[in-house]
C-alpha cells in the first residue's frame, strides 16, 4: 500500500490523489477513503472531491470541527470510531497530519477491526498527508477548498509569506495564528529552526491596508535575511528599520518582538520594538509579562536603542508573542477581550494538556465570539512550548500528532448530523 502510493505520488496530479489514496487503500482492505481537508479558519472540514458518498445533490461534504466525530479526530489528533456504515463496516476518521501540521482528516471503513487494520489506516493517512503537501505548492484546488470566502488580495500576500502553523521537534513546539483570515492587513509571524536555536517574531504593521501588508511582508523578509546571516537581534531590528525607512520615508512602521529560545540551556533572549510584551504561561496557574525597556517601533527613526533582555525558562513554559488586536479590539459594546482573560484562556488550556495548535484554534473562536464573528483590527498569536529535557513530556501529545488507540463517541456527537 505505502510502496504503491509512494511510487504514484512523483507523478499524480492534484486531483487524482483521493482516486489514488483509495486504489491504494484497499490493498491493505480500506475501503471508501475520503480525504476531508480543514478550511483556513479550521471551522470546517470539506470532502476534497465533493463527489463522496456524503455529498448531496452535487455539494461537497462538510463536517463541522466542533461536535462531531471527524471533528474531534481533527482537535485531538487521534483516530477516531465512527458510526458503522450500511454494510456494517467499521469507519474511522484518522488525522491528516504532515511533521505537526494539521491539514484534515481521513475517513476509510474496513470489515476488518483488529489493531492492524487500524494502524494501516494511520499509515495510509500519513502518506496522504506527505502526497497533498507535496502537490499543494502548485495547486490552486488546494487553497480554493480551503476557503469558505472570498480572500483580499493583502490577506493572499500575507499567507503566502508566513510558515506553517504548527512545528515541533523533542525540544520545542510551536504554533501561530492570524485572523481575521480573509482580511489580515498588517500582522505577521514568523519562526524557524537552527541547531539549538528557535527564532521567534512577531510583526504589527501600521494600518490595515495593502500598504500595511507589503510592510509586514519586507519586516518579515528582511528578519529572516539577517538571522540567516547570522546577525544579532539589535542589528536585525536596526536594519529593518533601514529598509522600512528606505520604502516608506517615515510615513509606515512596523512594532515587533524578536526573540531566540535556545533549546539546550532554556534562555528566552529578545528586543522589543514598541510591542505587546511576551507572556510566559508556567505550571498550571501562573503568568507574567516580560519586562523590557521598548525601543521605538521599526520606521520611525526616533533614536531609541533597543535594549537586549533575557529569561530563563523552566521545562514545560509556554512563551506567547501577540499583536494588539488579540487584546485590545472592542466589541460592539465597547468592551475589550483583555488581557487578564487572554492569560486566562491560555492557562485554563494549558492545565488541560490539549495540543498547542487545538489551544490557539480555541483561542481565536473565543476572541471571534466575544466581537460577533468579525474583527476590526489584526490579532495574531505565536505561542512557543520549551520541552526541556528532563520534562518527561511527550512532544507528540504537546503538538497534536496521531495517538494510539481509539476514542469513543457520544451521544452528543452522535446527535449532530453533518454540515451542507
Amino acid at each position: 500500500m505505502l510502496a504503491g502510493l509512494l511510487d504514484r505520488s512523483h507523478l499524480v496530479a492534484f486531483r487524482d490523489i483521493p482516486v489514488e489514496v483509495n486504489r491504494h487503500g484497499a490493498m491493505a482492505g480500506l475501503q471508501d477513503a475520503a480525504i476531508f481537508l480543514v478550511d483556513i479558519r479550521q471551522e470546517v472540514l470539506r470532502e476534497m472531491t465533493g463527489l463522496g458518498a456524503d455529498a448531496k445533490q452535487g455539494v461537497p461534504a462538510e463536517y463541522a470541527v466542533e461536535g462531531t466525530l471527524a471533528g474531534r479526530a481533527f482537535q485531538y489528533g487521534r483516530l477516531v470510531q465512527g458510526h458503522p456504515d450500511d454494510q456494517g463496516r467499521s469507519v474511522w476518521w484518522t488525522p491528516l497530519i504532515k511533521g505537526t501540521e494539521r491539514l484534515g482528516v481521513l475517513r476509510v471503513s474496513s470489515a476488518d477491526d483488529r489493531p492492524e487494520a487500524r494502524k494501516s489506516s494511520e499509515l495510509l493517512a500519513s502518506m496522504t498527508a506527505l502526497v497533498l503537501i507535496a502537490r499543494r505548492g502548485s495547486s490552486d484546488a488546494y487553497p480554493r477548498l480551503l476557503r469558505t470566502q472570498k480572500m483580499k488580495i493583502v490577506a493572499e500576500l500575507e499567507w503566502e509569506l508566513m510558515p506553517p502553523r504548527t512545528y515541533a521537534d523533542s525540544d520545542v513546539v510551536v504554533s501561530g495564528l492570524m485572523e481575521p483570515a480573509y482580511e489580515v492587513g498588517g500582522d505577521a509571524f514568523d519562526y524557524a529552526v537552527a541547531d539549538d536555536e528557535v527564532h521567534l517574531a512577531v510583526f504589527d504593521s501600521m494600518g490595515h491596508d495593502t500598504a500595511a501588508g507589503v510592510a509586514a511582508n519586507i519586516a518579515v523578509a528582511t528578519y529572516r535575511n539577517q538571522r540567516r546571516k547570522d546577525v544579532g537581534l539589535v542589528e536585525t531590528g536596526a536594519v529593518i528599520e533601514r529598509v522600512l525607512l528606505d520604502q516608506f520615508d517615515g510615513e509606515q512602521y512596523v512594532t515587533g518582538v524578536l526573540a531566540t529560545l535556545n533549546t539546550r540551556t532554556g534562555v528566552l533572549t529578545w528586543i522589543n520594538r514598541g510591542h505587546p510584551a511576551p507572556i510566559i504561561i508556567r505550571g498550571k496557574r501562573w503568568s507574567t509579562g516580560l519586562e523590557c525597556p521598548p525601543a521605538h517601533p521599526m520606521g520611525t527613526d526616533l533614536g531609541l536603542e533597543a535594549a537586549v533582555c533575557r529569561e530563563q525558562l523552566e521545562p514545560g513554559d509556554r512563551i506567547v508573542l501577540y499583536t494588539d488586536g488579540i487584546a485590545e479590539t472592542r466589541n460592539h459594546e465597547g468592551r475589550e477581550f483583555g488581557l487578564e482573560r487572554f492569560t486566562d484562556f491560555l492557562i485554563r488550556h494549558h492545565t488541560d494538556q490539549l495540543p498547542a495548535p487545538e489551544t490557539l484554534r480555541r483561542l481565536i473562536r473565543s476572541i471571534l465570539d466575544h466581537h460577533g464573528g468579525k474583527l476590526t483590527d489584526d490579532a495574531t498569536v505565536l505561542l512557543a512550548e520549551w520541552i526541556g529535557a528532563e520534562s518527561g513530556r511527550r512532544p507528540e501529545l504537546l503538538a497534536g500528532l496521531p495517538q494510539a488507540g481509539t476514542a469513543r463517541r457520544t451521544d452528543a456527537d452522535a446527535s449532530r448530523p453533518p454540515r451542507g
